[in-house]
């Protein structure tokens, strides 16, 4: 820890009036469009002022001796947090999934502007209180395991709830993957999805329910990964043996590309993702860092 007074940085997303009001400009423009799709700006609007109502408080709960900052998600691969931080995600669970793979210890704190419409499982603080929260943030913690990509090239991607690999369009993906034990297939599918035990209740649940049969879904804090291979193709030259696992905290997966041009990409960031060529080989497996949540 430096000698400077913390830093609070608050993470937010545009609204869905903000998005509105920059593609059609006016609020009127904006009120015809959801007319014409059978919604309602009041809806859109009381929504956005409960998303600045929160901001707001928060902003007021800051110390007057601590330092702020604030960045949008959509700035977030751009933005460099500090040790000291300490980062304040108001808005949906998935917020505090998207900020926490630019994290390295820094606690987060997740507030939910609407409660009782979101699920509250990482965004589970109210607005209220937060200059309390705030002072203690760093003694009151719980981690959550992480998932990590390396590339063969050096390059690094982490992950809270799950990392995708497979084709930027989520068509067929040609690859070999190899497993823990060092059995190779070669495979084409719809991607490979490889998630935590936060990620277990999301994308990873949908698969799993799906299958007839499934490795137990590790939990939050578990040192453990489960893995998941979408729409296996058989084929004289694929197959679809290996499709599901569970990865303990020292076992990796290990994908090499047989297509032109593969992505990885973690919590839904599409936008930030590695590139893999033909040849290049990612290793997945459970990620050292872990994040702080308050």
């Amino acid at each position: 820890m430096s000698g400077l007074a913390p830093r609070v940085v608050v993470v937010s997303r545009r609204s869905e009036l903000d998005e509105l009001l920059a593609r059609h400009g006016t609020l009127g423009a904006a009120a015809y469009f959801l007319r014409q799709r059978g919604r309602d700006l009041d809806e859109v609007t009381a929504r956005h002022e409960a998303l600045r109502a929160a901001l707001t408080e928060v902003g007021a709960a800051v110390p007057a001796d601590w330092r702020r900052g604030h960045v949008e998600r959509a700035d977030l691969p751009r933005f460099l947090f500090a040790p000291e931080d300490v980062v304040v995600a108001v808005g949906q669970d998935g917020l505090v999934a998207n900020v926490a793979k630019y994290l390295d210890g820094q606690p987060v704190i997740g507030v939910d502007p609407e409660p009782g419409r979101n699920p509250g499982v990482l965004s589970r603080h109210r607005p209220a209180g937060m200059a309390a929260r705030l002072r203690d943030a760093g003694r009151h913690t719980e981690e959550r395991t992480m998932v990590v990509a390396r590339l063969d090239d050096g390059q690094e991607l982490y992950g809270l709830n799950e990392v995708y690999v497979g084709h930027a369009g989520h068509q067929s993906a040609r690859y070999v993957l190899t497993t823990p034990d060092g059995d190779r297939e070669r495979q084409s599918s719809s991607g490979l999805i490889a998630g935590t035990g936060t990620g277990a209740t999301g994308w990873c649940a949908s698969i799993a329910r799906e299958r007839a049969a499934v490795p137990p879904l590790p939990a939050p804090g578990d040192a453990a990964l489960c893995w998941f291979v979408r729409e296996a193709w058989p084929s004289p030259a694929t197959g679809v043996r290996q499709t599901a696992g569970r990865l303990t905290a020292t076992a990796e997966l290990e994908l090499t590309s047989e297509s032109e041009r593969l992505v990885v990409f973690a919590d839904g960031l599409e936008s930030d993702a590695l590139e893999l060529s033909w040849g290049q080989r990612v290793r997945i497996g459970v990620a050292a860092r872990r994040l702080r949540l308050v």
